[in-house]
C-alpha cells in the first residue's frame, strides 16, 4: 500500500484517483502543498511522541512532494523558478537532517516559516486564475 492510499478502503481511493486525474494544474499544485503541510504536522507530532518510525514515514512522502514540486518548475516560463527551486533544495536538506536527528523544531520551523506561506500564495493564485479564467475551467 503507497501513502497516498494508505488507510482508505477501494471506493474512497478511486474517488481520490478520479479527482487528481481530473484536476486542473492549479488545483494539483494546491493539493500538493495541503498534502505536505499535513506530512510535516504529522512528522512534528509523531517526532514530538517519540514515534520515530511514522516520523520517518512522513517526512520521506513530505521530501517525495518538494522534489515533484522542484522538478515541475520550468525556468523558461516563470523567472522565478530559479529561487524557488533553491528554496526547495534547502527544504529537502533540511528535511532530511531532521529526520536523522528527529528535530521536530526544525519540521515545525519548515512548516510554519516556508511551507505554510507558500501553501497559502499558490492557493490565492489559484483562485485569482480561476476567477480569470473561463467558466468552464475548474479546480477539480
Amino acid at each position: 500500500m503507497t501513502a497516498m492510499t494508505y488507510g482508505r478502503g477501494p471506493a474512497a481511493n478511486r474517488y481520490h484517483g478520479d479527482s487528481l486525474a481530473t484536476a486542473s494544474p492549479a488545483a494539483l499544485l494546491v493539493m500538493l502543498y495541503d498534502r505536505l503541510v499535513l506530512d510535516l504536522g504529522r512528522a512534528e507530532q509523531a517526532l514530538v511522541a517519540g514515534d520515530r518510525e511514522s516520523a520517518h514515514h512522513n517526512l520521506i512522502h513530505a521530501q517525495d512532494i518538494v522534489g515533484e514540486l522542484a522538478s515541475s518548475l520550468q525556468d523558461e516560463v516563470w523567472s522565478g523558478s530559479a529561487g524557488l527551486k533553491g528554496l526547495y533544495v534547502w527544504i529537502l536538506q533540511q528535511l532530511a537532517v531532521a529526520n536523522m536527528k528527529g528535530d521536530h523544531d526544525v519540521v515545525r520551523s519548515i512548516r510554519t516559516e516556508n511551507v505554510e506561506p507558500l501553501a497559502e500564495a499558490w492557493r490565492q493564485a489559484a483562485l485569482e486564475y480561476l476567477s480569470s479564467a473561463p467558466s468552464d475551467v475548474g479546480l477539480a
